[in-house]
């Protein structure tokens, strides 16, 4: 055990550790602030000094999918540099095996999991044919930001330029 005097106090870093990421771990459950505070028998605003203190993201949280997109591995390159939570590039090719290679019931679930999973973020930024697009908007409503390459069927890869995906993130970034 390793224990650390402060004047009359013998505090063991270990313990705190501890409590710490039982905090975490009750915060990340859903509990709120006030009812881990409770639980654990700590002042609330002790719980939200700590959220303080290991905040890596402010801001809007992105997702960033599309599909039949040629330069995908440079636009994931690019909106994980920019902080983007989730991406899901496909090309043309990759996106017919994602289809091909899954039964009815199991495309119809990881679809649903995908469409639940976009629906957590701030923004999505939807890169795709007019279809898609439409139907994107009607199941995410406004938080998609629409990104059209082409009238449906698109039939082969497109190009997306990079920088002006640089550009929209951080636009989309510094709105908060």
């Amino acid at each position: 055990m390793n224990f650390i005097r402060i004047g009359e106090k013998v505090i063991s870093p270990e313990r705190i550790h501890r409590s710490v990421e039982q905090i975490l771990q009750l915060r990340q459950k859903g509990l709120s602030q006030q009812e881990v505070a409770e639980r654990l028998k700590v002042d609330r605003t002790l719980i939200s000094r700590l959220e303080s203190l290991g905040e890596i993201h402010k801001g809007p949280r992105l997702a960033l999918v599309g599909f039949p997109v040629a330069n995908g591995e440079e636009l994931t390159e690019i909106a994980r540099a920019e902080g983007v939570e989730f991406i899901l590039l496909m090309n043309d090719r990759e996106r017919w095996r994602f289809v091909e290679e899954k039964s009815g019931a199991d495309l119809i679930n990881e679809i649903m999991a995908l469409v639940s999973r976009a629906k957590s973020y701030d923004a999505v930024i939807f890169i795709g044919s007019d279809m898609r697009i439409r139907l994107m908007e009607a199941i995410l409503g406004p938080q998609v930001i629409s990104w059209e390459i082409g009238i449906s069927p698109i039939k082969e890869d497109r190009w997306v330029n990079p920088d002006q995906l640089r550009q929209l993130i951080r636009q989309l970034k510094s709105t908060d």
